[in-house]
């Protein structure tokens, strides 16, 4: 049987730092209060004319080296992303040119900050059925884009960057199982509330920026991350102790926590690198996991739990032997 494995990572945060302080300055906030309330201390931010493609370039140049690979190997590249730089083309299309790839599938997949657990989701089934045996996935934005620096609820929260991963081929299990899921019934929570199809008019009034309401986010956000803990580890037979590395979406610290308890792990076990980037969206989780990657943390044979959850809703886990 044909296994999908992680044989790279990468990462990249544009060089633009806003720390807390800065924000006190443009909002009414304080540092103390992210701090206490999300564990954020400052985020990334693209500069002018910086897309989500250029983000997303850095980060799979890094992680195709890390694998050992080069670019002409990739036969798939799946790219997560709620930033587009265009309608279309995806910007998995425009990667691909950058990365002089020719001929093989490249789309995107968005499921917001739940977006590259599922593009992990594709590209392991993908490889297990013989349709790839090497392909690159990341999670990109620009979520700076879609922001209000009017409203303090949400202006605080994100930041953007870019993660990648390479999956190749491999008889030796990699990738033991993923889960994914979706509630368009709570889309309400956590949204962008206009787009294309509804006449979209960037002139106007919050047309682009998010909305969330955070409370009943932060609620479902716990819930669902503790049904997919338990749904992850019946389907493999695992039991919580088994679990070498929680790697969470990097949303809130609270929620980080709550996640970790119900784990019963204990925080030296989980990749925590909210404070450093605030909520990237789709770039949290491989963003967290390649940090963790670099700095030795996290090593061969060791088992991963990814999860997320995001605007949808939508929620999901990769369970990983690394």
């Amino acid at each position: 049987m044909t296994y999908s494995r992680i044989a790279g990572t990468g990462g990249y945060l544009p060089e633009k730092v806003l720390t807390n302080k800065d924000l006190e300055k443009i909002v009414d906030t304080s540092d103390q209060w992210i701090r206490e309330r999300t564990g954020i201390l400052r985020r990334h931010i693209a500069a002018a004319g910086e897309t989500t493609c250029d983000l997303a370039e850095q980060a799979s140049r890094r992680a195709i080296e890390a694998a050992g690979r080069q670019p002409g190997e990739i036969d798939l590249i799946v790219v997560a992303t709620t930033t587009p730089d265009q309608v279309f083309p995806s910007t998995a299309c425009l990667l691909q040119s950058r990365l002089d790839i020719h001929g093989c599938a490249a789309f995107d997949v968005q499921a917001v900050c739940t977006g590259f657990v599922y593009a992990m989701g594709v590209a392991d089934n993908s490889i297990k059925a013989g349709s790839a045996r090497c392909a690159l996935v990341v999670g990109a934005e620009t979520f700076s884009r879609l922001l209000n620096w009017k409203d303090r609820t949400t202006c605080v929260l994100f930041g953007d960057g870019a993660g990648a991963v390479v999956l190749e081929a491999s008889d030796e299990p990699g990738i033991l199982s993923t889960h994914l899921h979706a509630d368009g019934d709570y889309a309400s929570l956590l949204q962008v509330p206009h787009g294309v199809s509804q006449g979209y008019d960037a002139m106007q009034e919050n047309a682009a920026f998010v909305e969330m309401r955070g409370n009943e986010v932060f609620k479902m956000a716990v819930n669902t991350l503790g049904r997919i803990v338990d749904e992850t580890l019946e389907k493999n037979n695992l039991r919580k102790s088994d679990i070498d590395w929680l790697i969470p979406h990097q949303a809130n610290i609270r929620i980080i926590n709550a996640t970790a308890r119900k784990l019963r792990m204990s925080l030296d076990h989980v990749v925590v690198t909210v404070q450093d980037h605030g909520n990237t969206s789709a770039a949290s989780v491989p963003l967290a996991f390649d940090a963790a990657v670099r700095e030795g943390r996290i090593k061969r044979g060791e088992t991963l739990l990814m999860e997320a959850f995001g605007g949808g809703f939508t929620w999901g886990s990769v369970l990983a032997k690394y």
